[in-house]
């Protein structure tokens, strides 16, 4: 069996997305031009969704328009939470690939777009053919992939139905587990990728974990164990989801992750010297912390 790449995948709207202050248009567009030249697999780098429910997006476009993808392999990811934002995101050639959040928790979909499970199914069949036509490539989003604090059912069966269902439904080739609130433990990592992995060898399998500053390290570990080769992060573990029951659980710090990597053999082929970079550059984007 062919040893699959590692993909790193850096998240800079997920870490803005959530800051009260407006992070000015052209700080935005350094700051993601400098994580360019790093060699991450793929940038998260905005989304199209509403204004009104996420005004630090509000100038995607515009930041875009700044970017310099002439000397990068990272490829360009945009989060959308429906049609109109599909179509939005697929006018851009740049943009490879289109991101929706689907939740494995109905109270969480309706939270977070509006929708009910079958409302979402059914957005995503139109966002699938939008995305088909305009050559872009979908990644789907499990949201509360590793358990909800809303009471709906939850089990990693719950996670394996969804992941086979969307599979058979739209063809998703690319299913990121995402640990909305940060819940996530080394047991339950384990159990899902080992079941996933068999389950759909045609998919590929991410992990969007949230973790505090203390306890990153076995989650990498099991979910890598466990055959996961796809890993969102962001800079010092910026943004994570607000409904997370505690302040300190963040994002899975990038940097965290490498020193993981690095430290067990694992390559990355990122530049580290750019990276740094990107690292020390952080901190005049994100003041508040």
């Amino acid at each position: 069996m062919i040893e699959s790449p590692l993909k790193i995948i850096e998240c800079p709207r997920d870490a803005m997305q959530g800051l009260v202050g407006f992070i000015p248009t052209n700080i935005k567009a350094a700051y993601i031009n400098q994580l360019l030249k790093v060699g991450f697999d793929t940038i998260d780098f905005g989304s199209f969704v509403s204004p009104k429910a996420i005004p630090q997006m509000r100038d995607t476009a515009d930041v875009l328009h700044q970017l310099d993808l002439n000397s990068t392999s990272s490829k360009l990811l945009a989060i959308i939470a429906n049609e109109r934002g599909a179509q939005d995101a697929a006018s851009f050639s740049e943009i490879v690939y289109l991101g929706y959040p689907f939740s494995v928790s109905e109270t969480f979909q309706m939270r977070n777009t509006n929708a009910t499970l079958e409302d979402s199914l059914g957005r995503l069949e139109a966002i699938s053919s939008i995305a088909e036509n305009n050559h872009k490539q979908l990644v789907v989003y499990l949201s509360m992939g590793f358990g909800n604090p809303y009471g709906d059912q939850w089990n990693p069966d719950v996670v394996i139905h969804w992941s086979e269902r969307l599979n058979n439904l739209f063809g998703i080739k690319i299913l990121a587990l995402s640990d909305t609130i940060g819940v996530a433990d080394e047991a339950t990592i384990t159990h899902l990728f080992e079941a996933l992995t068999p389950a759909l060898p045609h998919v590929e399998f991410g992990a969007h974990l949230h973790a505090r500053s203390d306890d990153y390290e076995g989650k990498v570990a099991a979910a890598y164990s466990a055959g996961c080769r796809r890993f969102d992060g962001a800079i010092k573990g910026y943004g994570g989801c607000p409904m997370a029951k505690d302040d300190l659980t963040g994002n899975m710090p990038t940097e965290g992750m490498l020193n993981w990597f690095q430290s067990n053999g694992i390559v990355t082929n990122l530049d580290i010297e750019q990276f740094g970079k990107a690292l020390a550059m952080s901190s005049t984007v994100f003041p508040i912390h």
